[in-house]
């Protein structure tokens, strides 16, 4: 398999796996019902089961009759859903959830999911019962590789973060007390002078303590430190020897931005292209500029669900673009009166709508089973023509106007089809 082609099936996965993470963040159980398991690939099925089956015995003695059925509940249909292994978990192992979740109303219903094969593997066994499913181990299982450090300054502010992957994260910011330059003589202006470069250089000092807090602890996970503002202050900054001897010898690169505050951040990333070239965020950004300008001035750019669909179906998709912050569903209305098919997207968490045919006006249902994940709905199409799919950061300017400006669909044709 390509690495291109190893990269698309990681982020379908990650997709997959974000969808899920994200339902069991919004479920609540009543007391400590909910059971998280983390299975390493390397702990025999034989040794989990025993695990959960004394787990079983020793919640007997739960005092409350509801949380004692539904952890034992629970316990068991995890302990079916482990009868599907043999030995050994598959590659990079398991997480299973299960427990009575509250439904409204009062009312509760049995969730089970299990999650095969995460992008890393599950370090340790671990069994969690809690009100909530443990899921942030998982999450930083999915987080983007690539971790460098971005600094922004000038004489009047500051602003410190991280780019993660493919996203930029503002964490600290600091703002001087550094005076204007005087303009008077004498030795009232000397004075003056002096007391400003000791604003200035406390001012740095104080972004070098922001600099080295965040960056220190995880030095040996950071890839590079950034730093950008107007001349001389980044100068000054690096050449005062103000970061921690660690942070300094992994600054690759000093740049010049207009902004230091947080959009500092992102013009930042923006000019450091080079120094950044295999980050996930450029592939993006160039992905992005190559469709804006197929947009402008070609005819090889399509846009919208409808248009990017009609598109995958004609095999003239090069590549599928798709917002990582897209959560929609799509329903198919197919008429039976005249056979036509409707197609709508709506957010996911909102409910089926009612609908008329457009070709002969008649009412049309949908039942559960005519609706699915639109970017499924896509993939499926995309994998069967043999077209990549990438998705798309919204952490950079025209990755957001993907997703907010055309619907978070997009692509790139092999040849222009007029559509």
């Amino acid at each position: 398999m390509s690495q291109e082609a190893e990269q698309e099936q990681s982020d379908r996965k990650k997709y997959e796996f974000r969808k899920v993470i994200e339902d069991l963040k919004n479920y609540e159980g009543s007391g400590t019902q909910l059971v998280t398991i983390y299975v390493p690939e390397d702990r025999q099925i034989s040794d989990v089961v025993a695990h959960v089956t004394q787990e079983h015995s020793e919640a007997a003695n739960i005092k409350s009759k509801q949380t004692r059925t539904n952890v034992q509940d629970a316990l068991t249909s995890i302990k079916d859903r482990l009868r599907y292994y043999d030995t050994y978990p598959p590659e990079n192992g398991i997480v299973l959830f299960s427990g009575a979740v509250d439904s409204g109303g009062g009312q509760t219903e049995m969730v089970t999911k299990v999650l095969e094969s995460p992008p890393q593997p599950v370090e340790s066994f671990r069994y969690h019962c809690d009100s909530d499913f443990l899921t942030e181990p998982l999450e930083e299982m999915l987080a983007d590789k690539g971790l460098y450090g971005l600094v922004v300054l000038d004489r009047r502010e500051a602003n410190v973060g991280w780019l993660k992957g493919k996203r930029i994260e503002p964490v600290k910011s600091a703002s001087s007390l550094v005076p204007g330059k005087q303009r008077k003589g004498g030795q009232s202006a000397q004075r003056f002078a002096r007391l400003r470069l000791e604003a200035i250089d406390n001012f740095y000092q104080e972004v070098a303590g922001m600099a080295n807090d965040l960056f220190v602890p995880k030095r040996h996970n950071v890839d590079g430190i950034l730093v950008g503002g107007p001349s001389p202050t980044k100068d000054e900054f690096l050449d005062g020897d103000y970061l921690h001897h660690e942070i300094q010898d992994k600054v690759i690169g000093k740049f010049d931005v207009a902004y230091t505050d947080e959009s500092g951040l992102k013009d930042l990333v923006d000019n450091a292209e080079d120094a950044l070239a295999d980050a996930e965020v450029m592939k993006d950004k160039q992905v992005m500029e190559e469709f804006f300008e197929e947009l402008n001035a070609g005819e090889l750019a399509t846009y919208g669900f409808e248009q990017t669909r009609e598109n995958l179906v004609m095999g003239s998709v090069d590549r599928l673009l798709i917002s990582e912050d897209l959560r929609k569903d799509v329903i198919s209305y197919a008429c039976t009166e005249c056979g036509n098919t409707d197609r709508e997207v709506l957010d996911r968490r909102k409910s089926t709508p009612e609908h008329t045919c457009s070709e002969c006006g008649v009412d049309v249902e949908a039942t559960d089973e005519d609706r699915e994940d639109a970017i499924d709905h896509l993939i499926e199409i995309a994998e069967q023509r043999g077209t990549e799919t990438k998705f798309i950061s919204t952490d950079f300017e025209k990755g957001e106007q993907l997703y907010n400006a055309f619907g978070g669909f997009a692509g790139l044709l092999r040849y222009n089809t007029g559509v």
